[in-house]
């Protein structure tokens, strides 16, 4: 489905964005403390979705 060089380039990609992602939650949060209050729901919602939907693609794959 991909290359070898293909998935290395979605791992660092991922890596990288998810890097740049914490590091500008973390100074927003210290600047606007009162706009992230329960934002770890959403983070868990988000993972909980997407774990639903990776469980319904290889539950109905034959």
């Amino acid at each position: 489905m991909f290359s070898f060089g293909q998935l290395i380039f979605g791992l660092c990609f991922f890596i990288a964005f998810v890097a740049v992602i914490i590091y500008s939650y973390k100074a927003d949060k210290k600047n606007l403390p009162t706009y992230f209050k329960g934002s770890y729901k959403i983070l868990l919602g988000f993972i909980v979705a997407f774990s639903l939907l990776v469980l319904i693609k290889y539950l109905t794959q034959k």
